[in-house]
């Protein structure tokens, strides 16, 4: 499967965005997804994750509340929409997709097996 992220930009601090991961190749509703973040410098973090069927979510401490992750198996595509957002939110973010059997989700990066090409969000203060 081939992933593309698109969505980001700049944006002031308190301000949103929602980014997209459209998928090609093979249907998304194969795949347990998540979206994961690499600041300047920083080792790449996980973001949230969302299980094959959208049932099940999970996400990092710091965008508990401010952040949410969807799929839309249908249109083949994942999404995250981002409020709130702070300065330390500036990273290229990156969604991925891991091929599965079961409806968990995941939330370490090495667990995945395909990986888009990342979009840049940009939060001025």
């Amino acid at each position: 499967v081939q992933l593309q992220a698109s969505g980001g930009g700049l944006v002031q601090a308190g301000g949103s965005l929602r980014l997209s991961c459209s998928a090609s190749g093979r249907t998304v509703s194969s795949y347990g997804m998540g979206w994961f973040r690499q600041a300047p410098g920083t080792e790449r973090e996980f973001v949230a994750a969302i299980s094959r069927s959208g049932g099940s979510t999970r996400y990092a401490d710091s965008m508990k509340g401010r952040f949410t992750i969807s799929r839309d198996n249908a249109k083949n595509a994942m999404y995250l929409q981002m409020n709130s957002l702070k300065p330390e939110d500036t990273a290229v973010y990156y969604c991925a997709a891991k091929s599965q059997y079961y409806n968990g989700v995941h939330t370490e990066g090495a667990q995945y097996d395909y990986w888009g090409q990342g979009t840049l969000v940009t939060v001025s203060s």
